[in-house]
């Protein structure tokens, strides 16, 4: 009996953000809607408003409007009718108010859609347990050997899978079916929303020469403005051109991987478990913000961002020893310092104490408009809960007690 052929699925929720926040706020469906910055008076007043009411019957003239925002903030995803203005995810609010000034502005709201995320990611692997996490809002799923897998090209499964999850949540995904997670992943493009794609080695003159360069994950901005400038736009100008002239051009490594990708070929396997390297909190700041005259302001967020990051260590089971700053200046330059102690904690009043230090170390004569703590040296669950309960504090090493000894100093009186 001849060997499945290979066959790999990438699911991608539609506009997942706002398609969560339309289940709440179903009134809002089919209406222009910006998902962005953190929660306002504004919103909280919405709320208070209307708080004898059911959040679907809030009247759809009493939401806030983008066109009335005010500040730096920039858009997490917006639904359909929004795009369709030209809106899109990462873009300015300010900028976008001004292409689609009616659009509903609501805040993001990251528990919710991390318990969504759950949801329809359990739904999957009940069906087809390989799955590589890829985010919050897509993944990749091996078809191969999964009952209906190979059906119409895993049409059949992709199809269940869709329904499953929209039965069980009220969200929709789009799924790309092809012979490799590359392929997959343009595929899934194809038919949003709610769409189901398959492509076969055989489709690859047809389906995916004609799109663009940029459609290849991984070609950026750079990358394709430097192809066109040799002329190249499309997936099938790139693949006639032959691999000396690539890694001639591009470099060996990175010639060689468009020569590969633009044929189509990707031999990426499934990764069912991938520890991360490291976890982080950030936050852009609505005005820039001074060390030391928005010192108490500054203070209030460096601390919340450590327990923000605390919290998100004990939920996911990870304790760390490299503790970092991120600081993003009013020029967009920006700087980075960390710090590794002895021992792997999750305690956000010593993640706070450590990066207080790295903070020090850190020039703050310019005005600040971002700020972002992040902790490394990460050990999985069952090594953390090891740590917990048998391990007792460490004294500082000499190099530590030098740091703190420089750093509690009152060189500058700027620590937030």
């Amino acid at each position: 009996m001849p060997s499945p052929i290979r066959r790999i699925a990438h699911l991608d929720m539609d506009a997942f953000y706002a398609s969560v926040e339309l289940l709440r706020y179903p009134q809002l469906k089919g209406l222009p809607v910006v998902i962005g910055g953190g929660r306002r008076a504004l919103d909280d007043a919405l709320r208070d408003e209307y708080a004898e009411l059911p959040l679907h019957e809030i009247p759809v003239s009493a939401f806030p409007l983008l066109k009335d925002y005010t500040g730096r903030g920039v858009i997490t995803t917006a639904t359909y009718a929004a795009r369709q203005f030209g809106v899109g995810s990462a873009m300015g609010m300010m900028k976008a108010a001004k292409l689609c000034p009616q659009a509903i502005l609501l805040p993001v709201d990251f528990a919710q859609y991390r318990h969504y995320s759950q949801r329809f990611k359990t739904i999957i692997t009940e069906i087809a347990p390989l799955m590589e996490n890829r985010g919050v809002d897509e993944v990749y799923i091996d078809f191969t050997d999964v009952p209906g897998g190979q059906r119409e090209g895993g049409r059949v499964l992709a199809r269940l899978i869709q329904k499953a999850i929209f039965d069980d949540t009220g969200l929709t995904c789009s799924v790309g079916v092809a012979p490799n997670k590359l392929l997959a992943k343009m595929a899934s493009e194809f038919n949003k929303p709610n769409g189901i794609a398959i492509v076969y080695e055989s489709d690859l003159e047809t389906m995916i020469w004609p799109l663009a360069c940029r459609k290849i994950n991984g070609i950026g901005p750079k990358a394709d403005a430097k192809l066109k400038g040799h002329g190249i736009e499309t997936i099938g100008q790139l693949a006639a051109k032959e691999l000396q002239w690539l890694m001639d051009t591009f470099g060996p490594r990175t010639g060689a991987w468009m020569f590969d990708v633009s044929h189509g070929r990707d031999d990426r396997p499934i990764v069912l478990e991938s520890e991360p390297v490291s976890i982080s909190r950030e936050t852009s700041f609505e005005r820039d913000l001074h060390a030391v005259r928005d010192k108490a302001e500054l203070g209030a967020i460096f601390t919340r961002l450590c327990e923000q990051l605390a919290d998100d260590l004990q939920r996911k089971g990870y304790v760390g020893k490299t503790i970092g700053i991120k600081i993003k200046y009013e020029d967009f330059t920006a700087v980075t310092r960390d710090i590794t102690i002895e021992r792997h904690i999750d305690d956000a009043k010593e993640l706070r104490r450590v990066a207080g230090l790295c903070l020090k170390r850190a020039p703050l004569q310019k005005k600040l408009r971002l700020l972002g703590v992040r902790m490394g040296a990460l050990l999985s669950a069952e090594e953390a809960l090891n740590y917990k309960q048998n391990r007792p504090p460490a004294p500082m090493n000499s190099a530590q007690a030098a740091i703190e000894l420089e750093a509690s100093g009152e060189r500058t009186g700027w620590l937030f």
